[in-house]
């Protein structure tokens, strides 16, 4: 299924409940206690584990959630072993991703509000294709230009003036997620 089909919410929530299945059966083997809940948000399937007690679960995010991204990866690949399509879907522990995203968001404007009072171009330290997405969301959403440089792991967000209205490249971390 290519990228510019759109799935059904039906093909979404099938996507979210094998995703479900599989993590529920993750927390039982390393016999962590939590919750899943599902949802589609933006047209994407959304699994997230939650707790009362969430120091078992603490450990399912990791270092700066390298944990969380690799339990997401794993997920997807169970999704598409069971539908044979790619999936998009989020996972998240513990409201991380929010909290990272609020993170993400004053480092993001901080960078816009240095851009702006400089004029110079403000680089960014290396981030995930996750975390670069959302910088450069709320970049255009205010008004200036990013662009992403370098190689993976160290790709970085580069925040700067717009030179004119038709300045507008599309950067590939735009259609990353």
């Amino acid at each position: 299924m290519s990228q510019v089909d759109e799935k059904t919410i039906d093909q979404l929530n099938e996507e979210a409940d094998t995703a479900a299945d599989y993590l529920e059966g993750l927390l039982d083997i390393v016999d962590y206690e939590g919750d899943i809940e599902m949802g589609v948000r933006n047209n994407r399937p959304m699994v997230q584990i939650v707790a009362d007690d969430d120091s078992d679960i603490k450990h399912l995010i990791g270092r700066d959630g390298e944990v969380v991204d690799a339990l997401q990866q794993l997920t997807r690949l169970a999704v598409q072993q069971k539908t044979g399509d790619r999936s998009h879907l989020i996972v998240d522990v513990d409201g991380f991703l929010k909290r990272k995203r609020m993170h993400l968001r004053n480092l993001a404007l901080d960078a816009i509000d240095e851009a702006r009072e400089t004029g110079e171009v403000v680089n960014l330290e290396p981030m995930n294709s996750f975390e670069r997405k959302v910088v450069h969301d709320l970049v255009r959403e205010e008004g200036l230009k990013s662009r992403s440089h370098g190689e993976e792991p160290n790709r970085y967000v580069s925040v700067y003036m717009r030179a004119n209205v038709d300045d507008d490249v599309v950067d590939e971390d735009e259609v990353e997620e």
